[in-house]
């Protein structure tokens, strides 16, 4: 199939903006509970009336200092109750917020704010104080910083105290559906970061039609969600403003490193995540199972849980003797498992990458169905998705109800619909190279079946041609060998070369428990193990159950350990977690040569 769509479920207000949906709460659901805020160490409920309250009183102290409707306003900050509420009074006050993620270099922040054109920043801590202001001379727009842990918002507050409600009515009404809402920059794999002008009728499109197709998950005074991914990224921002327009309880967590205590403690009916964050979940039980001899019963609880899920695709349905294995081994394992998640999630969304279809079967027989979506920041995020009640594991699912995907000839995903970007910001030709009749060339390839669910098979400037002329899709392999517990990264090589290679990576939170199991010191570096004889055999599974999912002219041959991590701070890694590329084979340049040595 080279076509599909689906018909809208939701009409875009086409005088509306994003600040009805927190108006509209408030008039017709005010005590509802909206967001869980964490502070010290417990969760205080803010209901639509006073989250509503709070937003108009930062949007004053905003009008106060002089943003104008149009105004762009900087948010550097991690996921939390701040940013939710800056992000709704900056469009309250009229202005269009730029994110940037908390992690971002001085460079990065003078490039993002200086493009944008940014009048005003709020930023979290000292240190992005800090690194604002060392760039400041070099951003002339720049006239106010905010630090939210040093009383910004409440100084925002006092100094809007003499504008009036009128004007902040006015203020909150100027922008209609087709105004900017965000300029959310990509992440930047090559070259300097684009800004994607996102509109307020993109998200309307994005969240409005998501929401009503996923219904069941968004059960206002029922259902929650907890964010803990960055909400710089537009994934994030999505879920925000998703929960806002159900209503159902968002809960915003800054960072992963306590993410399960936070599970425990807010018990989200929904969850949201990449797939790495499903990986460790599924590795960290399977690694304590085997701490507590008690390796078997979970490796034979998790082959019950995936033939399971796979018997519920059949007509005819788990066989009774699957049942009763699946009912005990829920009992013994599942249920455990879902305690870890909190006890109360039922489906969890993934995007980002290629969940595998072995670990989507295991959490569907585990009693938490992962539905994969596809998106870009230039989509509003999701772009596809699978529904609840119809998932396809192995798939990113069917298209955003009112949008159309269609494969081109060479493979590659085009879309259309009213959630996709304007274009980029002061970028006339990568625009008119990204668009093209209404068009967005995506640069993915993909392919779509008789029922319109697409799987995405790779990226066009990501193949690879060896030099026998064969042509590689790196994602099908890198994802399958990224699943092991061992393996943190991986990066296929072969480009003009006889044969595919792979530069591997180890995780370092798993690389500890290994070297237990084995008998080997702890702190034993991965350098130290480069060539230890254990270790290649444990890589080299992984690597032949990636290359069970390809062609053997595909199939990796030799792979290199590498003695340290791609991670955004070594430059390796977007703070999407993406991959650049370009830089691990210039930085690898002597590893990649040591594979195709003889």
């Amino acid at each position: 199939m080279r076509e599909f769509s689906l018909p809208a479920l939701y009409e875009v207000p086409a005088d509306g903006n994003l600040t009805d949906l927190i108006r509209r709460n408030a008039a017709q659901r005010p005590d509802t509970v909206v967001i869980g805020r964490k502070t010290e160490g417990r969760w205080e409920d803010v209901t639509a009336a006073s989250f509503y309250a709070q937003v108009r009183a930062v949007a004053k102290g905003l009008i106060a200092s002089g943003v104008r409707p149009g105004d762009r306003v900087a948010l550097l900050s991690r996921t939390r109750y701040e940013w939710t509420l800056a992000d709704f009074a900056i469009w309250s006050a009229g202005g269009v917020t730029v994110p940037v993620y908390e992690t971002s270099s001085p460079e990065q922040i003078q490039w993002i704010l200086g493009d944008s054109g940014a009048v005003a920043c709020v930023a979290e801590t000292a240190a992005h104080e800090e690194a604002v202001g060392s760039v400041r001379d070099r951003l002339p727009d720049l006239a106010h910083v905010w630090q939210i842990e040093d009383g910004g918002l409440e100084r925002l507050r006092a100094a809007g105290e003499d504008v009036t409600d009128e004007e902040v009515d006015e203020r909150g009404a100027a922008a209609n559906a087709d105004s900017p809402a965000t300029i959310v920059y990509t992440s930047g794999t090559t070259g300097r970061p684009k800004g994607c002008v996102l509109t307020h009728r993109s998200f309307f499109a994005e969240c409005g039609n998501a929401v009503e197709r996923l219904k069941p998950l968004f059960n206002t005074g029922h259902s929650s969600v907890l964010l803990f991914l960055p909400t710089a990224h537009v994934f994030g921002r999505l879920v925000e403003i998703a929960a806002m327009l159900a209503p159902i309880r968002l809960g915003c967590v800054p960072d992963i490193r306590n993410l399960t205590d936070d599970l425990a403690s807010f018990r989200p009916t929904l969850i949201l995540g990449v797939p790495r964050v499903f990986e460790k979940v599924y590795n960290g039980a399977r690694a304590k199972a085997q701490a507590d001899g008690k390796g078997k019963i979970f490796d034979r609880a998790a082959d019950t849980a995936i033939a399971y899920s796979r018997a519920l695709d059949d007509p005819s349905g788990p066989s009774l003797g699957l049942r009763i294995k699946h009912k005990i081994f829920d009992k013994l394992v599942y249920g455990k498992l879902r305690a870890v998640l909190g006890g109360r999630a039922t489906h969890a969304i993934s995007g980002g990458a290629p969940l595998g279809a072995r670990l989507g079967h295991f959490y569907r027989g585990v009693g938490l169905t992962v539905l994969e979506g596809y998106g870009l920041t230039e989509s509003c995020a999701a772009t596809a998705f699978n529904p609840a009640d119809r998932p396809k594991i192995g798939t990113v699912g069917q298209p955003l109800p009112g949008s159309v995907v269609r494969i081109a000839d060479d493979g590659e995903v085009l879309l259309h619909g009213e959630h996709l970007f304007q274009g980029y910001w002061n970028n006339e030709p990568a625009t008119k190279d990204a668009l093209s009749d209404g068009w967005f060339h995506t640069g993915d390839l993909g392919t779509l079946d008789e029922e319109g669910y697409l799987t995405i098979t790779g990226r066009k400037k990501e193949i690879l041609v060896t030099a026998g002329g064969k042509n590689v899709a790196p994602a099908v392999i890198e994802d399958r060998i990224r699943a092991h517990a061992l393996i943190a990264e991986c990066m296929v090589v072969g480009d003009g070369r006889p044969f595919v290679g792979a530069l591997i990576t180890l995780d370092e939170d798993f690389l500890p428990r290994w070297l237990q199991q084995h008998g080997k010191p702890a702190g034993t570096t991965p350098a130290e193990l480069a060539d230890d004889p254990e270790l290649l055999a444990e890589v080299q599974k992984a690597v032949d159950d990636g290359n069970a999912a390809v062609s053997k002219a595909e199939s990796v041959r030799k792979f290199r350990i590498l003695p340290t991590q791609f991670t955004e701070a070594s430059g390796h890694m977007t703070p999407s977690l993406k991959l650049k590329r370009s830089v691990v084979a210039k930085d690898f340049a002597d590893e990649i040569e040591a594979i195709y040595r003889r």
